[in-house]
């Protein structure tokens, strides 16, 4: 499925892609802004925020310019915004954003005139991308247009879909991974090595990438090596023939030198502490600012024990109807709105487990490894007052989940109501986004 014909004129499967992506762009960002605009309209902002954008970054325009650019900057915005205008100083918290986001928007705001939009737009034009690359890569594991088109409409329009637009790094992450596994899965292994790289300089788990792009060098499928026929062990796969008892755990291809390509993947993370290491003295910087974010090793996984407890006793502050919290006291907060809080974040680490579940039954091994291995990082290193906090965000990067989605609801026949429930999700946490009130 090469993005051109043999003469040279764009493919079918390519100009399919780009028409599907426009379309979930357009009309998944018009919900993104209707809703975000409308809630401040409507609530204004949140009490008690103000200290979390100092400087007003996250508003600098006037009233109706600082109303349109609403639901595209907040929290964490402000932190990106700040690097991009002033590096990382001195100060530690500063470390844990890695720094392609910021860099790209600096650049490009000596073009634009302003960080706000150039982030915007890095954000957007990455969104675009990510969703062609994701339109393509499930043609050709689930070899289906329409469950194509609903795995680009399900990430356009889940729940945290409005991070895709914001001043986040969250969509330029996206395009990277997914570019990197798509290029694997073409069999060009240099463009794979160096989207990877990118990726681990663009977030902290941009590194793991390297676990599903060496399970596609070993086992596929790949499209530079054919399926190999059928044999008397069984049935061909798209990886080669099937192969009985322990001998499915033996690579189907041979280690080669291309493989080399993938190791370049961590120079991304190994330049950002170099970096580091020379200007503020400090490699492992980022490690040491996780402290400050709260965060706390609590073992493989050990995030999920954490986060259940936090959840049931959020469900027992609801029922019992007490004002004295029973979890969250560290943070403060209405007990009521923490509880609902925890209860709202188990309900996407229940929904990312039967994801991964699914997908590691339904996709390539390496899909659902993928997925495993990037929900252990937020799993494994919870947030001491609220243990899944992020979770949610570290999902919605999770293109294999949205794949095995679209396969489970097309098969069902839910794939509308599907979409019209992400739908209103998405337009309530852009809502609460917007008021600068908690969303993940």
């Amino acid at each position: 499925m090469d993005s051109t014909s043999d003469k040279g004129r764009v493919s079918p499967d390519t100009r399919a892609a780009v028409s599907v992506a426009w379309r979930a762009l357009w009309t998944s960002r018009l919900v993104v802004m209707a809703a975000g605009i409308l809630a401040v309209l409507e609530f204004g902002r949140a009490p008690g925020t103000t200290g979390f954008d100092p400087g007003n970054l996250t508003a600098p325009f006037g009233y109706f310019g600082n109303l349109l650019v609403a639901p595209l900057a907040r929290w964490d915005s402000w932190w990106y915004l700040s690097i991009a205008q002033h590096g990382y100083g001195h100060e530690l918290m500063r470390t844990a954003f890695f720094p392609l986001y910021p860099m790209i928007v600096r650049g490009l705001r000596l073009i634009v005139g302003s960080d706000l939009i150039a982030g915007v737009l890095v954000s957007v034009v990455s969104f675009g991308v990510a969703l062609v690359l994701l339109y393509r890569l499930t043609l050709l594991e689930l070899g289906s247009t329409s469950r194509a088109r609903l795995a680009v409409m399900l990430i356009a329009f889940c729940p945290m879909a409005f991070f895709f637009s914001a001043v986040y790094s969250d969509a330029l992450f996206l395009a990277l991974s997914l570019g990197a596994v798509f290029e694997a899965r073409m069999g060009r292994w240099a463009m794979a090595g160096l989207l990877g790289a990118l990726s681990a300089a663009e977030r902290n788990g941009g590194v793991l990438l390297v676990v599903p792009l060496a399970l596609l060098f070993l086992y596929g499928p790949r499209a530079d090596r054919p399926a190999g026929p059928a044999t008397a062990a069984g049935p061909a796969t798209a990886a080669g023939p099937a192969r009985p008892g322990w001998r499915r755990l033996l690579p189907r291809y041979p280690i080669e030198p291309q493989i080399a390509w993938i190791a370049i993947v961590p120079i991304g993370l190994v330049a950002y502490l170099a970096y580091l290491a020379l200007s503020i003295g400090d490699g492992f910087a980022p490690l040491h600012a996780q402290t400050l974010w709260f965060h706390h090793f609590a073992g493989p996984f050990g995030g999920v024990v954490d986060g259940t407890v936090a959840a049931w006793d959020g469900l027992r502050q609801l029922v019992h109807g007490s004002p004295v919290p029973v979890y969250f006291t560290a943070a403060g907060g209405d007990p009521f709105v923490v509880a609902g809080q925890n209860l709202m974040l188990f309900a996407f680490l229940v929904l990312g487990v039967l994801a991964c579940v699914g997908t590691l039954r339904r996709l390539p091994l390496a899909y659902g490894a993928y997925a495993v291995a990037a929900l252990a990082l937020p799993l494994s290193d919870p947030i001491t007052p609220q243990p899944l906090d992020s979770l949610p965000r570290y999902e919605v990067v999770l293109f294999p989940l949205f794949m095995w989605g679209a396969a489970w609801l097309e098969d069902r026949g839910w794939g509308d109501s599907g979409l019209a429930g992400t739908a209103v999700l998405l337009g309530l946490f852009t809502a609460m986004f917007a008021t600068w009130r908690f969303v993940s």
